[in-house]
């Protein structure tokens, strides 16, 4: 009896980002498939076969898709973003181009704490239609997961807030959001000089209450010497891990305190940014299983020149993802594509390497790569649709969007090919 299927794509080039061994990878870094007809069932990829295999007349569906010679990808991801914010720090920007450096703004009460103020001050409806506008442009450019953090409220009340909000746009946007809770991401105002009384309220209060309410689906924190020490960190890291909750960490972006190797001590998913991450320290990554998460558009928005260690990180095997850090201070950025070619222009990542950033590595970052990241038998239909000749065009293009059709778990969620 010939299986029917829900939707079977066919005419299209795929690079699936499946690979079976590091053999395969180096000799296939896209993971191409040749003449590939790709068969959907309930959200799922069933089955990937070639279109000269006999086994084609068999297949049946009442909806197919002529890809006219298109690019299919995975479906990206975002593993890094802030999109839930109030205001913006357009007046920080010409400050630091005339000539105060991102801590000094900080220190004087911009950065964080001033989106803290505008985010407070604003409804929970007024939070959604902002972040939904700015989800759509990354959805338009293929985005099928995201990470959304909390961390410009400070507070239980607003923290609550922004995580609802990215819940509600988990619900309702189509595509698939994680939430994490980024309580430890600067010390409000009425906290000014008592850190650790905040990183009790952090841990004793907020995290517990929202984790009970299940807003949250992964910790971070902002170790750094305009954020939180070592020591404050690991109290965060302790209490995620007494609540069963996997974490993450901003590490290494303006110093190295060593934040990176007390992430891997907590098995961390990720550690971010990593500017000035210790080559010494890679090696923790390696044994921890922890992803290296780049964020190239931090590095160029508050012109940074020491580059993160990314040939040590190659020579360790460390999986690197790519994100976009979208932010009001520090990446104002709506765009995954121009972080591609951030990353292989800035960080000169192969553009193999800088695609691979945001599937399958990007999907480790965010614990999803048992469900997305690849194109592979029994993972879910998450695909994207390009008007490209080859995908290194993908990075090597600044301006204009190939993308020309997304499927979510096996739905089109959108279509400019009509």
């Amino acid at each position: 009896m010939s299986q029917i299927y829900d939707l079977i794509l066919h005419n299209i080039s795929l690079a699936s980002f499946h690979f079976e061994s590091k053999d395969d990878e180096i000799n296939n870094p896209y993971g191409i498939v040749d003449n590939p007809v790709i068969c959907i069932k309930d959200g799922l990829i069933a089955g990937i076969f070639n279109a000269d295999d006999p086994l084609i007349d068999k297949l049946e569906t009442e909806n197919s898709i002529d890809g006219q010679g298109q690019w299919v990808t995975p479906g990206l991801i975002d593993c890094h973003t802030h999109l839930v914010y109030g205001g913006n720090r357009a007046n920080e920007f010409e400050m630091r181009l005339n000539g105060k450096s991102y801590e000094e703004i900080a220190k004087a009460g911009g950065g964080i704490v001033s989106t803290v103020k505008a985010t407070r001050e604003a409804s929970k409806d007024e939070l959604f239609k902002l972040a939904a506008k700015r989800l759509s442009y990354l959805m338009d450019e293929g985005v099928t997961s995201l990470e959304i953090k909390s961390g410009y409220g400070l507070d239980l009340k607003t923290e609550q807030k922004m995580l609802e909000v990215a819940e509600e746009l988990n619900q309702f946007s189509g595509i698939e959001i994680s939430k994490t809770f980024l309580g430890a991401h600067a010390v409000p105002i009425e906290y000014k000089d008592r850190a650790d009384e905040y990183i009790k309220l952090v841990c004793e209060t907020m995290m517990p209450e929202l984790h009970k309410l299940g807003l949250i689906d992964c910790v971070d924190a902002f170790c750094e010497g305009i954020g939180f020490t070592i020591q404050q960190t690991k109290r965060v890291f302790e209490k995620a891990k007494e609540l069963g909750l996997p974490i993450k960490l901003h590490s290494e972006q303006l110093s190295d305190l060593g934040g990176s190797k007390l992430a891997c001590e907590f098995n961390a998913w990720s550690v971010d940014h990593l500017e000035y991450l210790n080559c010494d320290d890679i090696k923790h990554l390696k044994t921890s299983g922890t992803v290296a998460t780049l964020l190239p558009g931090a590095y160029y928005f508050l012109s940074e020149t020491k580059l993160p260690p990314i040939q040590a990180l190659r020579d360790h095997d460390i999986p690197v993802a790519i994100a976009t850090d979208s932010n009001p201070g520090s990446s104002p950025c709506l765009s995954i594509l121009l972080m591609l070619n951030m990353a292989t222009t800035l960080f000169k990542l192969t553009p193999s390497e800088a695609l691979k950033g945001i599937t399958i590595n990007a999907a480790k970052a965010l614990g999803i790569d048992n469900t997305v990241g690849s194109i592979t038998k029994g993972k879910q239909a998450d695909l994207v649709f390009w008007d490209i000749e080859s995908p290194a065009e993908l990075s090597y293009q600044i301006g204009g969007n190939p993308c020309k059709r997304v499927i979510k778990k096996g739905k089109v969620i959108i279509n400019k090919n009509q």
